[in-house]
């Protein structure tokens, strides 16, 4: 009987110890077949464009396929959802900003916690916005613009293609004392097609729509950041111009569902350094007017710090500007 019962306790504790055992092999082994990388925007954006460069890269390190899917809509909560609801297993992570992981969550009644339902991998890089104009817009600088814009109320439209440019707009307008006409749109794309055909007078937007400053099809007045972009010289910051609350720096990461295991978590980071050490990523990077974090910074632990201190900083502001999803 005692025998029995001995065997009995053994299988039990091997029973119970199998999951353990199968999540170590699980990820020693990992991965073991393509991982799907939601980009919570429309194909063209500076969102999906980083995404893509930085997964190709990824791949070499992974073994594995990466399938990007582009997952757009409600300022890329949609997407980010699909995400949160993901089998935390390694084989889906999504590439977030401050808009999608940060500033949605005070935007949107979410069915997810944008600071609990997921595991962050690695910051990728910082970008800037670029204050586009139509190229009819009679003002010459900023100064000339928003002096143009206040003997106007709400004559000029700006387009917003993410939370991140209705919360820089809604500051710009507090800022400036002026009154636009809002117009939201689903992506880069559209809303860049539209400044060119003069659909909409103003837009704030990342660096990768310099293109169309040096061919003419529209203008830029300044550059949300401190400092000037290498990509643009010419362009001078909102810092010089006397609005230094209107720098305002638009970050990129990766992050898993929680409860991701942390050995796959260490081998996605481990894959994602590797990415932005190679050159010839740095370079395309570069040329989108993106700057890499510095290595000693690109660790999950700094990502899920970012997100807290932004969503602690930014969170009364949308509160207190009123600002609402769209």
């Amino acid at each position: 009987m005692k025998l029995r019962r001995r065997q009995f306790l053994n299988l039990a504790v091997s029973a119970a110890a199998l999951p353990v055992v199968s999540r170590v092999a699980m990820a020693q082994t990992y991965p073991t077949r393509p991982i799907t990388m939601i980009v919570p925007a429309p194909a063209g954006g500076l969102t999906d464009v980083v995404g893509r460069v930085v997964a190709e890269r990824m791949v070499k390190s992974l073994g594995q396929p990466i399938i990007i899917e582009n997952v757009s809509g409600a300022d890329g909560s949609i997407g980010v959802g699909r995400a949160a609801r993901a089998r935390p297993d390694g084989y889906t992570i999504d590439l977030g900003n401050n808009g999608t992981h940060i500033l949605n969550g005070a935007l949107y009644s979410l069915t997810y916690d944008v600071l609990n339902d997921f595991a962050p991998i690695a910051p990728l890089v910082t970008s800037t916005f670029v204050l586009f104009a139509q190229k009819t817009m009679p003002a010459k600088d900023l100064n000339e613009l928003i002096a143009w814009l206040k003997a106007n109320p709400n004559r000029a439209s700006m387009g917003t293609a993410s939370a991140v440019a209705r919360v820089v707009t809604a500051f710009f307008q507090k800022e400036t004392g002026t009154q636009l006409t809002v117009v939201p749109y689903r992506g880069f794309t559209p809303s860049m097609q539209d400044l060119v055909a003069g659909q909409i007078d103003l837009l704030f937007e990342a660096p990768n729509g310099l293109s169309l400053v040096q061919a003419g099809s529209v203008k830029a007045y300044a550059v949300t950041s401190d400092t000037r972009l290498t990509l643009a010289p010419d362009i001078p910051t909102v810092s010089e111009l006397g609005l230094p609350a209107l720098s305002f720096p638009n970050w990129f990461g990766l992050f898993a569902p929680s409860r991701t295991p942390k050995d796959m978590i260490g081998k996605l980071n481990a894959a994602a350094v590797g990415a932005l050490t190679d050159p010839t990523v740095k370079s395309r990077l570069a040329d989108l007017g993106a700057d890499i974090f510095p290595r000693e910074r690109q660790t999950p632990e700094t990502l899920g710090a970012m997100v807290k201190a932004d969503a602690e900083k930014w969170w009364p502001i949308i509160k207190e500007l009123g600002i609402r999803a769209e």
